[in-house]
C-alpha cells in the first residue's frame, strides 16, 4: 500500500527534475527557426536590391548606347558636309578657273589660274567691309586656329562664315586661313585649292601675295618643286614689295642652291 502511494509521488518529483532540461532542450530549435526566418528575409532583400541595381545598369547601358548612337551619327553628317563642302569648292575653283580663262588680265595667266610675270599692275577693288557681328565672328575662328588648335572645328565654322558673309574683305581672309588650316593638317589638295581661290579670284587683296606664297609652298610640298618655283617667281614678279615677296626669294635661292 504505501508502495502504491510513493510511486506517483516519485513520477512527479522526476518530472519537475527534468522539466528545465526540456525546456533548455527546445529553445536552441525555436532560436534557430527564427535565425533562419532572418536570413531569408535578408536574402529576400539583398536578392532584391540586386535586382534593382541590374536594372539601373541596364538603363545606363541603354543611355550611353544612345548617346554613342547620337555622336555617330553627328560624326555621319559631318563628314557629309565636310564631303559636300569639298565638292562645292571643286566647283567654285572649275567657275573661277573658266572666268579667268575668258576674263582679259593685265598679265598672262598660268595653268592653275593665278597671275603671273608680265608685273603688269593689278586691278584693285573697293571690298565690303565687315559689320561688328561679322568681324566677332571671324575673330572667333581665328582663336580657334592660333589659340585653341581645334582645326576640324576652324574649318567648319569657315564655310559658315564665307556662306554666310560672301564677298566682303573678310571673307578673302577666310579662303586663306581655309588653306592655313588644310595645309597644317596637311590636306595638301584642299588646301592648293583654297590659295587658289584666293590668288585668282582675288589677286589685288592684301591676302594674295601671301595666298600665292603658300600655294607655291603647297605645290612643293605636294612634289611639284617646278610649279612652286614659278608661283614664287610670280610674288616676285606681281607682288615685289609685300614681304610674301621676300620669303618667295629665300625659297627661290634655297632651292637654286
Amino acid at each position: 500500500m504505501r508502495n502504491r502511494l510513493m510511486a506517483p509521488l516519485l513520477m512527479s518529483l522526476a518530472f519537475w527534475q527534468a522539466a528545465p532540461a526540456l525546456a533548455q532542450s527546445s529553445t536552441p530549435a525555436f532560436q534557430t527557426n527564427a535565425s533562419e526566418a532572418q536570413r531569408k528575409a535578408s536574402n529576400n532583400q539583398a536578392s532584391a536590391e540586386l535586382f534593382y541595381m541590374i536594372q539601373q545598369l541596364q538603363d545606363d547601358v541603354r543611355r550611353l548606347q544612345g548617346k554613342v548612337e547620337e555622336q555617330q551619327h553627328l560624326i555621319e553628317r559631318l563628314q557629309k558636309q565636310g564631303r559636300d563642302r569639298y565638292i562645292d569648292l571643286d566647283q567654285r575653283i572649275l567657275d573661277l578657273s573658266k572666268k579667268t580663262e575668258s576674263a582679259s588680265q593685265p598679265a598672262a595667266t598660268g595653268a592653275s589660274g593665278e597671275t603671273e610675270g608680265g608685273g603688269g599692275a593689278i586691278e584693285t577693288r573697293q571690298y565690303r567691309q565687315p559689320g561688328d557681328e561679322e568681324q566677332k565672328a571671324y575673330n572667333e575662328i581665328l582663336d580657334l586656329i592660333r589659340n585653341q588648335k581645334k582645326y576640324d572645328q576652324a574649318i567648319n565654322r569657315l564655310y559658315e562664315f564665307i556662306d554666310k558673309y560672301p564677298e566682303g574683305d573678310l571673307t578673302v581672309n577666310a579662303y586663306y586661313w581655309l588653306g592655313e588650316v588644310y595645309l597644317v593638317k596637311p590636306q595638301l589638295e584642299q588646301a592648293k585649292q583654297a590659295f587658289t581661290i584666293v590668288a585668282t579670284r582675288y589677286p589685288d587683296h592684301r591676302k594674295a601675295p601671301d595666298a600665292v606664297y603658300k600655294l607655291g609652298v603647297t605645290l612643293d610640298r605636294m612634289g611639284d618643286s617646278e610649279a612652286a618655283k614659278r608661283r614664287m617667281q610670280s610674288v616676285l614678279d606681281n607682288y615685289p614689295k609685300s614681304s610674301a615677296a621676300d620669303l618667295a626669294r629665300k625659297f627661290l635661292s634655297s632651292a637654286s642652291g
